[in-house]
This record gives structure tokens, sequence and C-alpha cells, in this order.
């Protein structure tokens, strides 16, 4: 008797993924019509019929209807964003999400990974730190699916969701190159960090292209927040040599550098987009990426990965965008701009010169 069709022949035979066909089956959206199309002519073809006693029995014994999200710092708006977006998906979907944070510490991300697994989560939607991975691959070997966001972590043959760091942070740089600028400062979290070393890169190989060689003095890691980055922009306003522009790694620093009032003072370019930063005088040029997408992108391959795609590893590389408001101006401009401010509430204008050396608004 010949054996029934399965989705990985009706897969096959569309050229299309298991989890696309798997989300046709299900009658779930995110397929594009076409695809569609070919999936359900591979179905008729095939006589292929869901076989919906196995799979319950299948969900029965090992399904938890849970996964876990493991996060850097949910206090950050970026990863609150992708995390929402998850939890979107998996409500689609009947399924309750555990949210942990790691503050990117390889010991606290083992212990909230252990606690999720010992409540037998399906599987894991990760931003990894840079701690082992045989840890992780131990938890995979007992049938737990995982998923990294924002940031591969390295010797783990998983789906990965990211965007192009150093594509978006040369963009950035570049902005401010063609606007004059040769002392652009760069201010940064950890080095350790993926995400972070790949902007760095982009901006070294952004200033590389122009012919200009990094000045370490104008060059700070390591900023876990706005109040660090505030610091280290006191640091750089004081110098004998300041910048005349800044390149932020990401929204904290960006905001902490706004705190210390550098966006008057310098030419601003922060990596993230974040609240009100359009609303700000001068509004915040960004690049911008969509920590909804990576997050819900993240949570589609990894539902598709229970459901039993076993296809390869998949990298999914989303584009950033940059928003151009103003921020990255000309040499000069912005140190101009600095001498006269509005007092808030009164709609009259001050002037205001110990403003560029202070980095705080006057009376």
């Amino acid at each position: 008797m010949a054996e029934r069709p399965t989705m990985k022949d009706v897969a096959r035979a569309a050229g299309v993924s298991l989890m696309t066909v798997s989300r046709v089956v299900a009658g779930e959206a995110g397929v594009a019509p076409q695809t569609a199309a070919r999936v359900e002519e591979a179905i008729r073809t095939l006589g292929y019929q869901r076989n919906d006693i196995a799979r319950n029995l299948r969900r029965k014994a090992q399904d938890s209807r849970t996964i876990g999200l493991v996060v850097d710092d949910l206090a950050n708006p970026f990863f609150s964003a992708l995390a929402r977006s998850v939890e979107d998906e998996a409500y689609r979907r009947g399924f309750l999400v555990l949210v942990g944070s790691t503050n990117d510490d390889p010991r606290r991300e083992r212990d909230v990974v252990s606690a999720f697994c010992a409540r037998q989560v399906d599987g894991l939607v990760l931003v990894p730190t840079g701690g082992n991975r045989a840890f992780f691959r131990a938890q995979m070997a007992r049938g737990v699916k995982v998923v990294c966001v924002d940031r591969p972590a390295a010797g783990l043959p998983v789906d990965c969701v990211a965007v192009d760091n150093r594509a978006g942070a040369g963009t950035a740089v570049r902005h401010l190159l063609v606007h004059g600028h040769r002392r652009i400062a760069y201010l940064g979290d950890r080095q350790e960090i993926w995400t972070q070393r790949e902007r760095f890169a982009g901006y070294e190989e952004a200033l590389a292209a122009a012919g200009l060689a990094v000045d370490t003095a104008l060059v700070r890691h390591g900023l876990r927040g706005h109040q660090e980055a505030a610091a280290a922009i006191g640091e750089l306003m004081a110098s004998s040599a300041p910048p005349t522009a800044l390149f932020s790694g990401n929204d904290l620093v960006t905001l902490g550098a706004v705190e210390a009032g550098a966006s008057r003072r310098f030419a601003l370019v922060g990596f993230d987009d974040f609240l009100l930063a359009d609303k700000l005088n001068p509004p915040v040029s960004v690049v911008s990426q969509d920590p909804a997408a990576l997050g819900r992108t993240a949570a589609q391959l990894l539902f598709g990965r229970i459901d039993g795609d076993d296809a390869a590893p998949r990298s999914v590389v989303l584009e950033t965008r940059f928003v151009d408001r103003g921020s990255g101006g000309k040499v000069g401009e912005m140190a101009e701009a600095a001498k006269v401010v509005e007092v808030a509430g009164t709609g009259k204008v001050a002037e205001v010169a110990e403003l560029a050396g202070t980095g705080e608004a006057g009376e």
C-alpha cells in the first residue's frame, strides 16, 4: 500500500518551506496568495490530508503551550516592543509567554533558561549573551526549540532573525561625513555584544572609506544606560579637542546624549528610534529598525519548528531605515544653534553663551 503523502512531500512539490505549508494547512495569515495557491495545488495533486489524530497525540505528549522569551533588558523600549510582538503571535496560537531578562549576563541567562525549561516550555525566543552554548545544545537535545533574535549565538545551529547592523551604522556615519564632519565620536554598549561589534565595525568601515582613521579618544564602549552615556558626553565636551558629531550605538545611549545636551552642541545620529525623538529640539536623526517585525518573525519561525519544521537553520536579515530629522547637520550649525534656546513655558528666547561648555540650558 502506498504511503500517505506528508507535509514534507507537499513542501517539496510546491517548492516552499515546511513552515509555509503548515501555515496554509492551518489557515494562518502571512502567506502570499500566489504561494498559497501553489501549496493548495500540491495538496490537491498529492491527495494530502492532515492527520489530526497524530497531531493531537503529539501535542498531548510534548506540548505545554508555553514558550520562553529571554531578552537583554525588558526595561529597554526596544526589547519591550519586541516582547509584545512575540506575545501577540503566541496569543493567536493559544500559547503563554514567560519573559525574563539577562542584563547580558551569561550566568543569569542560564538561570532564566533553566527555570523556563523546568516548566517544560516548548521553545525559546532568545536574545543570546556570549555565554557557553553547550547548555543550550543539551536543552535542544531534550526537544526544546530555540530561535535567536537580534543577534546570533555562535556555535548554536538555530534560526536567527536580526537586522543589518553594520550597514545601518555605516549609513549613519556617511550621513555625518557628507555634512562635513571629520571628528565623529562613537558611543556604544559593551563590545562583547554582537550588535555593538557590528555597529562599531560599520563606524570604522565608513571612516576608513573616507580616508580617516579611528581616533580612540573619541570612542566610548561599555555604556549600559543613559546615565553612563551622559557622563561620557560630559568627558567629550570637556576635552581639549572635542568631536563635532556623535554616533550613538543604541537608543539608551542616544537618550543619555540628549539628556547631556549633546544634540544642541554636536551633530547627533543614533541607532534605534525612540519615543518623542521627532518632538525634541532639535529632532534626532536615527537608524530605525523594527523591533515588532523582529519579534514577529522570530516567533513565527519558532512556532514552525514546534509544528515540526526540520529544515536547515535559517538566517533572516531585516533592513534598517535611515530617518533624517536634521540633527546630523553641517559643521558649526549645531554649536551655533546651542547658543540660542527656548525658555520652557515662556516662548522667549535666551542667549546662553556658556551652554556649549556646560551642556546645560540657562535661564
